[in-house]
This record gives C-alpha cells, sequence and structure tokens, in this order.
C-alpha cells in the first residue's frame, strides 16, 4: 500500500459506475476524494476545484447543515448510515433521491479520521418496491402542504394506510417519524427563507406552517442550536452580506 499512489487506488473505480458517487473527508469536514460524478454534480471539471471545502462550501446552508450533524454522529461513533433512502431538495425545490451510505475512515490505531460516502441512485426495481412507493407518495404530500395546519393522520389516510403503518414505513425508509419528517420539512424551508429573503421570523413561521413565532424559534433553536436570527447573521457573515 505505501507503494501505491495516494492518487490511484481505489477510488477511481467509482468514476466508471453509472449513477453512483464517492466522497471521502477528514475529520474537520474538509474534503478529500471525489468521483467524476460527483464533480460533474457540482459543475467542477476536476478533483483541484473540489478538494479543501466543505459542505458549506458546495451545499445550501441548510443542506450543508445536515450532512454536518450527521458526519459528527459517526465520527463520535453513534452511528453508521447504510443505504439510507435521503431526499432533498434543491433551491428550486425539486426533490431529488438517493441510497447514502456513510462510514467512518480509521487510523491504524482504530481511531476516526474522516468520513468516507456513497450516494446512488435508486434503480428504477427499487423503485417501485411498497415501502418505497408508499413513503414518496407520503413525502410529496407532506412537501405539497407542509405549509398547511398538516394532520399526519390525515397523510396516512390519502395514501391509503393506518397511521401506525405509515409510521413503521417512514422509520424504516427514514430512520425518522412522520411527524420529525414534517417537522425537517417546515425547518429546511425556513432556512432557505432566512437565507435568501429578509422576512420577518413571524413571515417565515407563517408560510412554513408553523403555529407561532415563537413555536418556530423554540422548533429551530432545539435542532440547530441557533435562534433564527442567529442563524441568519451567522449565514450573512460567512456570505459577506454583512455591512
Amino acid at each position: 500500500m505505501k507503494q501505491l499512489a495516494p492518487t490511484a487506488l481505489f477510488q477511481r473505480l467509482f468514476d466508471h459506475i453509472p449513477g453512483v458517487y464517492f466522497f471521502a473527508k477528514d475529520d474537520q469536514g474538509y474534503l478529500m476524494f471525489a468521483s467524476q460524478g460527483l464533480l460533474q454534480r457540482y459543475q467542477m471539471s476536476d478533483d483541484t476545484e473540489f478538494i479543501g471545502l466543505t459542505d458549506y462550501d458546495i451545499n445550501p446552508g441548510s443542506m450543508a447543515e445536515c450532512y454536518v450533524l450527521d458526519d459528527h454522529r459517526i465520527l463520535k461513533g453513534e452511528a453508521e448510515v447504510i443505504e439510507r433512502i435521503e431526499l432533498w431538495w434543491d433551491r428550486q425545490g425539486m426533490p431529488d433521491w438517493f441510497l447514502v451510505t456513510k462510514l467512518p475512515l480509521l487510523d491504524r490505531s482504530g481511531q476516526p479520521r474522516g468520513i468516507m460516502g456513497l450516494l446512488r441512485r435508486p434503480a428504477e426495481a427499487e423503485r417501485q418496491l411498497p415501502v418505497f412507493q408508499t413513503v414518496a407518495q407520503a413525502v410529496e404530500v407532506i412537501r405539497r402542504d407542509y405549509s398547511k395546519p398538516l394532520i399526519i393522520a390525515d397523510v396516512a389516510q390519502a395514501c391509503g394506510q393506518s397511521l401506525r403503518q405509515l409510521q413503521r414505513h417512514f422509520q424504516s425508509a427514514f430512520g425518522i417519524t412522520p411527524q420529525e419528517f414534517l417537522m425537517k420539512t417546515r425547518l429546511l424551508a425556513a432556512q432557505r427563507l432566512l437565507e435568501e429573503t429578509s422576512f420577518t421570523a413571524s413571515e417565515i413561521a407563517r408560510r412554513c406552517g408553523f403555529t407561532d413565532a415563537s413555536g418556530f424559534t423554540q422548533h429551530f433553536r432545539k435542532r440547530l442550536k441557533l435562534a433564527p436570527t442567529s442563524y441568519r447573521k451567522r449565514v450573512q457573515i460567512k456570505s459577506g452580506k454583512t455591512s
């Protein structure tokens, strides 16, 4: 292994597997490797543009925050992500499904020194699995109506399931309940509005389905460890928009 060039290891194989993306990061979150497919997804010509960046440099803040929280849990030995269905939205609000695997990179003493990950688009046969179809239908309802006073029991009924069945399917697909998924969707939408608009907390709460600004702030702080106003200031500082 010592005789091999670091740039000529196994990761080159992923350049030749359609629909599969590979990456690796160090324990500080800086990107070290990326397959060509992933570089193309980010519209980069080669890995010199990619190496040394963080999730915050290449993804919307709301998405980057989730990736980093995931990485912290893996580095602490609290979790491994194996073939987890993930649904993300781009800035235009379009859904994108992936099956994600993330594992720790260990040194010779067994200590985590980074993260390696694999993303792949589900095959057509996988998309036809009942759990995928059921979850996809419910996700679309939540995605469309998250700004309304949505009741998960009504979502289950609209999908032809009992509440218990829907909860079981969501737990299997995402590792969270549909109620938690709804909250995650609302908070992701709120983060985008904090990043891209000057709406007040009350207006964002109304647009994202929260009953009031106080409840919105409470949920936002619980998940992101910041108040909405503090999150907006941090985003502005990072983007250089502060006066």
